[in-house]
């Protein structure tokens, strides 16, 4: 019984199959699209960011840098600025801590939808193997039918099997590179974003939670 139903499953042949590769392709591009578009609203100005950092850097103070981050767009202002808000309330251990909170909640939105390229970009392969095998059960079957068109049905059938394997390659390569491509800029970007909190800290230090000058101690 459960034989036969198998069997009329994959006589069911590799159409469907390469039609959930289409499905899976159009996924692919529409959330590489989506994460595309995120990137760029959520981009500091490079420029803005390290002139108002390198001004608090020589000397400038906590409130005008708050300030500057507060009025500048992009996943980096927000992480620096959670820092410099966090400061006047405890020091260094605060502002790290509203740093790391940030950076992770900004890394899941970062890495929100990337699943779906990298599981398209594993799998579709082994998706597109799949309806291969069953295109060539299909086509034996119809060679067991022993009709005048058999011969030309198994070699049409093969064809359109091996249409599925090269439908899931075609579907993969590009979900891989999209993947790849997305955790490289996300990790530059997270990477930078870290490299500039920790300037920023450093001259936190040097400054009370209430934002003035830490005195200098007495010779």
């Amino acid at each position: 019984m459960l034989e036969e139903q198998m069997m009329k499953f994959a006589l069911l042949g590799a159409e469907w199959v390469m039609w959930l590769l289409v499905l899976l392709s159009f996924l692919v591009m529409a959330v590489a699209v989506e994460r595309q578009i995120f990137v760029w609203r959520n981009r500091s100005p490079r420029k803005e960011l390290q002139r108002a950092l390198g001004t608090f850097l020589e000397g400038g103070s906590a409130a005008a840098l708050e300030e500057t981050l507060r009025q500048t767009e992009g996943l980096e202002a927000r992480i620096l600025a959670s820092g410099v808000r966090a400061h006047p309330y405890g020091g260094n251990a605060a502002a790290e801590e509203a740093i790391a909170g940030t950076l992770t909640f900004e890394r899941l939105r970062l890495e929100r939808g990337l699943i779906v390229l990298g599981t398209v970009g594993s799998n579709a392969p082994f998706i597109g193997l799949f309806g291969t095998v069953l295109g060539i059960i299909k086509a034996f079957n119809d060679l067991s039918m022993d009709t005048a068109d058999a011969s030309t049905a198994v070699m049409a059938g093969i064809s359109e099997a091996l249409v599925a394997t090269a439908i899931g390659l075609m579907v993969a390569i590009p979900a891989v590179v999209l993947y790849n491509y997305f955790q490289r800029l996300n990790k530059e970007t997270l990477g930078r974003t870290e490299s500039l909190a920790h300037l920023m800290l450093s001259r936190l230090q040097g400054t009370s939670p209430q934002g003035s000058s830490a005195p200098a101690s007495g010779a």
